[in-house]
């Protein structure tokens, strides 16, 4: 099993993603022909996550939804984060305990 800093790590690195794919898709919307990107989340069998990023079928923008992937990549992240800060303050309370 992965460390939980490498799986909350891989949690902020696949919503950096998220918002950046969000972002062109918002950016792009009124541009002729685009189609829009999207990101699929897959687990991975040690623990993490990893982001693969597609392009839809249809050409056409969608501000709704990229408005609220973009929400959502925001608070995946803080989450990981959290789970990052805390797994390194438990790290360090364990290293400085003295026998």
């Amino acid at each position: 099993m992965a460390s939980l800093t490498s799986i909350s790590l891989s949690g902020m690195s696949a919503a950096q993603t998220q918002m950046g794919v969000a972002a062109h898709n918002v950016a792009n919307a009124n541009t002729p022909n685009y189609k829009r990107q999207q990101v699929n989340l897959s687990a991975q069998p040690q623990g993490g996550v990893v982001a693969e990023v597609n392009s839809t079928a249809a050409p056409g923008g969608d501000l709704v939804t990229d408005v609220v992937s973009q929400l959502q990549a925001k608070h995946a992240f803080i989450a990981n984060l959290a789970v990052f800060k805390t797994q390194d303050k438990l790290a360090g309370s364990l290293l400085d305990q003295t026998a």
